[in-house]
């Protein structure tokens, strides 16, 4: 079994959604004590925006690659493999300006293949990175119905992983953290118990 766990707030010891991944990957650990641990700071070490030859190292056949495609794949396909290979997945996804940090998002970009984690076909679309549990720890300055006007960050994740086939998806949130100390300790014991039911 492999745990894999994503962080993307650049708030570094400040920031909440870390200590939800942490409180989430206490808990996995500590109920699959033989799991591997796989973690990617996205913060500390950065993926590179997706330009034309990271787009097609990982969406083009082989043959077809430049050299620039060539030189970027292992790196590009790694993500993708690393995420596939996990039977568990957090990811630490911080609301900024009412959706995810920008380099959230480019790791999600690698995980969006055609053939190896969706494909299209006579009924639509069929998303095919099913069988892992991914589970969200969000942390929000506020509250925010799903789908509101101000609110990119959950909708976006909820159709993304569905889009590629997830369904066991889960979202750990602490809401309110702009409120002041009292808010995020109240947030956090909720997450808490969240973790415990999963």
């Amino acid at each position: 079994m492999q745990i894999l766990r994503i962080d993307s707030a650049s708030t570094g010891a400040n920031s909440i959604s870390r200590q939800v991944t942490q409180a989430l990957t206490d808990h996995f650990t500590a109920k699959y004590p033989n799991a591997t641990l796989v973690t990617r700071d996205l913060v500390a070490d950065p993926l590179p925006h997706i330009d034309d030859a990271r787009t097609g190292a990982i969406r083009q056949p082989e043959d077809t690659h430049t050299p620039a495609m060539k030189s970027v794949f292992a790196e590009e396909r790694a993500v993708l493999d690393e995420f596939l290979a996990s039977d568990i997945v957090i990811v630490g996804a911080p609301m900024y300006n009412f959706t995810i940090p920008s380099q959230l998002k480019s790791w999600i970009d690698r995980l969006g293949v055609p053939r190896l984690t969706f494909r299209y076909g006579e009924n639509g679309v069929e998303g095919l990175a099913g069988g892992r549990k991914v589970v969200i720890a969000s942390s929000r300055g506020g509250s925010y119905e799903l789908g509101g006007t101000a609110e990119h960050q959950e909708t976006l994740l909820r159709d993304f992983f569905g889009f590629i086939g997830v369904t066991d998806l889960h979202f750990v949130t602490v809401n309110n953290a702009g409120f002041g100390p009292e808010a995020v300790e109240q947030g956090l014991a909720s997450a808490k118990e969240q973790i415990a039911e999963l």
